[in-house]
């Protein structure tokens, strides 16, 4: 088979070792004598694969003991609402910041449960920069401040993060986690869906300090309760055991490949080459993002005209390039460049950018 280069937003590309472990174990997972996914959760078997995850992603982030590794379902979608329902207080309610389209979902779901306000509104620009992390003061009091690390419509990133001072930093970094070194004393909750920098769709990563989970409320159902899930160490019911197992492969890969520094140079040697073919093609392409908030995992960028990006888009696709059109909510093209993605296939569409520039 010839891999495409997928530059799809997400579910994303993986690593080609890990598909591979992924194959070669589908039917049979070392000597057990039958697949993962069939195997209980409770078993020995799986208990490696579990604790193996967890204690991966304490090594790369370089997490201490104060915090808890939790691997959940449903989602970011779900941490949008599981968020606020656990921690947010009457007054004066959570901190948020509305930077794209994910941060407005979870801006959504929070101000139905609770006090909200919103400490920096990006859509009178139409989310086309960020503030001053330095500049973002949450009230005292305040039960959190929530950012979006990374907005894959817009192709925005925050590239430092504010200092909070005893207000909770909440992080939905569903699209960069791993692709970075990270300040982590700085946060208090982090989470990620996994399809796009750490394995398939179908288990969502949350990191939060466990001094948190004394201050969640004791009468949400069982499922929707952080503490519930912590004291259970994420298997208070089923978990998505092949999915938990594949992230742990990715993870592996990540720590193979140098960890997070060598992911966090290798994804600006690669965002780098795209943004470089952006701006010396003297406006045929236009990055809408201001050069200090430019995202190194999606890469957006607009054409003079909707029949020269639809031919770029099928020529593309038959150079074995997919996935390169926009979100349907701002249209223009996107590529997706997370941590999987090879260097050799961003070279590949930096000079198909190129080439497809000077005959047009």
């Amino acid at each position: 088979m010839e891999r495409k280069c997928n530059f799809y937003a997400g579910p994303a590309t993986l690593p080609l070792p890990v598909l591979e472990k992924l194959r070669d174990t589908m039917v049979e997972y070392g000597d057990s004598g039958m697949s993962l996914i069939e195997t209980s959760h409770r078993s020995p078997v799986y208990d490696e694969v579990h604790a193996g995850a967890r204690e991966l992603v304490r090594e790369l982030l370089g997490l201490s003991d104060e915090f808890q590794v939790l691997f959940l379902g449903g989602g970011a979608t779900l941490q949008f609402a599981m968020l606020p329902m656990n921690l947010m207080n009457d007054d004066p309610g959570a901190e948020y910041t509305l930077t794209g389209n994910w941060a407005k979902k979870a801006l959504d779901d929070a101000k139905k449960l609770g006090k909200v306000n919103v400490i920096f509104d990006g859509s009178g620009g139409n989310f086309t920069d960020l503030p001053d992390a330095g500049a973002l003061k949450p009230q005292s009091g305040a039960a959190y401040l929530h950012l979006t690390s990374n907005e894959t419509i817009q192709g925005l990133q925050w590239q430092d993060w504010p200092d909070t001072g005893s207000v909770p930093l909440a992080v939905d970094m569903s699209s960069d986690i791993m692709s970075r070194t990270l300040p982590v004393e700085r946060f208090s909750l982090i989470y990620a869906g996994a399809q796009k920098n750490l394995g398939p769709a179908g288990v969502t990563l949350v990191i939060m300090r466990k001094g948190l989970l004394e201050r969640c409320r004791k009468d949400l159902p069982a499922y929707l309760s952080y503490p519930i899930h912590a004291d259970k160490d994420s298997l208070y019911n089923t978990p998505p055991v092949f999915s938990i197992y594949a992230v742990k492969l990715v993870l592996e890969w990540i720590k193979e490949q140098g960890g997070l520094q060598a992911m966090e140079e290798l994804n600006e040697r690669k965002a780098g080459l795209l943004y470089s073919a952006i701006d010396e093609s003297d406006g045929f392409y236009q990055s809408p993002v201001s050069s200090k908030d430019r995202s190194r995992m999606n890469v957006v960028f607009t054409m003079p005209d909707e029949q020269k990006q639809k031919l770029f888009l099928s020529q593309a696709q038959e150079a074995g390039m997919v996935g390169l059109k926009g979100h349907r909510s701002v249209g223009g093209c996107r590529a997706s460049i997370y941590n999987a993605m090879p260097y050799e296939c961003v070279h590949k569409l930096a000079d198909f950018m190129r080439d497809f520039r000077k005959k047009a």
